[in-house]
């Protein structure tokens, strides 16, 4: 086990240090580890602030200030839900609930398994094939509910 945290260690280590810009920054750091392992790991915090002579408070002050900031692993495909107001008005509040049924889950976030994280989005940028939805960042337009969950099965059925 301590080899693999050393290996973690070395790896935000590694993420930190391939920066490109001159002036490395707590938030700047943060944002290089999350790229490298999608999310932020204890360690995460306390190399950061060892590497940028900072308190592990601060180092956290500004991982937990930004939303898109992940302190568990992401699941293994997002599913992104239009709730923009062109899908809006084409129902996708509907989708959202047929989504949310098939899924299991009563909002957003992460499914029990960790296979999938559902997210509402306030603009997609496709309106004219509203409502949309994106899976693994990939556009889908003109869905219904039972498209959805065709989608879904699919994604699952590649991850099985």
């Amino acid at each position: 086990m301590k080899a693999v945290k050393n290996g973690l260690r070395a790896r935000i280590r590694k993420a930190v240090d391939s920066q490109l810009q001159p002036t490395v920054t707590v938030l700047s750091s943060l944002l290089a580890v999350q790229d490298d392992l999608r999310y932020l790991p204890d360690e995460a915090i306390q190399e950061i602030a060892n590497l940028t002579d900072s308190s592990i408070n601060d180092v956290w002050g500004v991982a937990s200030f930004y939303k898109n900031f992940r302190f568990t692993p992401p699941a293994d495909h997002t599913v992104e839900v239009c709730w923009g107001p062109s899908c809006h008005l084409l129902d996708a509040s509907s989708i959202l609930k047929r989504i949310l049924d098939y899924l299991g889950i009563s909002g957003e976030g992460d499914t029990e398994d960790n296979k999938i994280n559902l997210r509402y989005n306030t603009c997609l940028g496709a309106c004219s094939q509203a409502p949309v939805m994106s899976v693994d960042h990939h556009l889908h337009g003109r869905i219904t509910g039972a498209s959805a969950c065709e989608l879904l099965d699919r994604l699952l059925e590649k991850g099985s």
